[in-house]
């Protein structure tokens, strides 16, 4: 089992920034891949980045592509995403979420937080 608790988000005017981060328990290895997605309203949810746990593989949507950063501290079990130049679009609930590498469904995932992007 792996828990995982978001915190970072909040209200920015679009240009601005804001870093989220995932603090992750329980059973995590190199061998889990961790993805942020969000959900804008009335949207799908979609994968906005990831990063295996080694940090050797990293995706990003074209959305977000330039702008936000993902990245990890084994030592502090915590992933982050560095969002910068946020647009209005942007905003939405963030999740953290972990798969193993070996399964593309992710099967672990945090309660989300609030990124509202005002323009």
């Amino acid at each position: 089992q792996v828990q995982l608790v978001e915190s970072g988000g909040g209200l920015v005017q679009a240009g601005g920034s804001l870093r989220l981060s995932c603090a992750a328990s329980g059973r995590t290895s190199n061998n889990y891949r961790m993805g942020w997605f969000r959900q804008a309203p009335g949207k799908e949810r979609e994968l906005a980045a990831s990063i295996r746990w080694s940090g050797d593989i990293t995706y990003y949507a074209d959305s977000v592509k330039g702008r936000f950063t993902i990245s990890r501290d084994n030592a502090k079990n915590t992933v982050y995403l560095q969002m910068n130049s946020l647009k209005p679009e942007d905003t939405g609930v963030y999740y953290c979420a972990a798969r193993s590498v070996v399964s593309n469904d992710y099967a672990y995932w945090g309660q989300g937080t609030q990124v509202t992007v005002s323009s």
